[in-house]
């Protein structure tokens, strides 16, 4: 990543030290997976679409952690594995929007607040920005080589209401509570960084 773009990594001090931790990253960027990866302080394993662990990719991605998931259905396997590292202490990246898009955490599923709650780990959101407010670019969902991409993390946060609960209710009202966040930290870091995107 550093041979490639010219990374910025703010508040990197706010992701906890030991513990486990999710951070939630806006996507809008072909690199933001492996931006976080090689910028974050500490080994995260991220949940990535099936359809990346093709060729000498696939051995490399599980070797370093990274988790496969199916995006057709629920993949119990992938849920478990997520689960697992986050219970080892470890930590969990997710892109709550799913998929690559606008980056703006609009749309949140689900995910996100069914593994904090599940785990009780705090979240950290965290803000990829660069090469959206560019214009130019060939690649539009690729950052200009050479350009800076701001990594900026916020304050780790609880989604749960302090109750415990780990209904369907409560799932929903936690993704709104998340989504609040989310979409607070990512104006925090346009402010701080002077980046649209």
């Amino acid at each position: 990543m550093y041979g490639l773009w010219k990374p910025r990594v703010l508040g990197a001090w706010r992701v906890p030290s030991a513990g486990p931790v999710i951070l939630a990253v806006n996507h809008s960027h072909i690199v933001d997976g492996p931006m976080l990866m090689g910028t974050a302080p500490r080994p995260v394993h991220f949940l990535i679409k099936k359809e990346a662990f093709i060729g000498p990719l696939d051995p490399f991605l599980l070797g370093i952690g990274q988790l496969k998931v199916d995006r057709s259905g629920t993949d119990r396997t992938a849920v478990t594995g997520a689960l697992g590292a986050l219970a080892n202490g470890g930590v969990l990246g997710i892109f709550p929007e799913g998929t690559r898009g606008e980056g703006d955490f609009a749309s949140l599923r689900a995910g996100l607040a069914y593994f904090a709650l599940r785990s009780s780990a705090p979240i950290v959101p965290v803000a990829v920005l660069g090469g959206g407010d560019r214009p130019g670019r060939l690649v539009k969902a690729l950052p200009p080589l050479r350009g800076r991409v701001d990594v900026v993390f916020g304050d780790a946060f609880d989604a749960g209401d302090g109750t415990g609960r780990r209904t369907r209710g409560a799932l929903d009202e936690a993704t709104v509570r998340i989504q609040k966040r989310l979409t607070a930290h990512l104006e925090n870091a346009r402010r701080l960084t002077g980046r649209t995107g």
